[in-house]
């Protein structure tokens, strides 16, 4: 997993977490944090989010053997 893929999860679980308390309690972190749903920040937050999502699509096609492989590569810089 490189370090655009880990970043994209980060952003996608920040999502979920942000959809889940809309869900349950009407209640948008993200608005809140920066000035409103309509806000330049806000809005400039859920697009980021949303591209996050898209780069997380190609996780779901890569097999399991792949995903491992690349994660566990040995460090050779000292």
């Amino acid at each position: 997993m490189t370090g655009l893929q880990k970043g994209a999860l980060v952003l996608s679980i920040i999502g979920a977490i942000n959809w889940g308390l809309v869900g349950l309690f009407q209640f948008d972190l993200v608005a809140t944090l920066f000035g409103g749903s309509d806000a330049i920040l806000a809005r400039i937050v859920y697009v980021l989010v949303a591209i996050a999502g898209l780069i997380n699509i190609g996780l779901l096609f890569k097999s399991t053997e792949r995903v491992t492989k690349s994660s566990q590569q040995p460090n050779t810089s000292y």
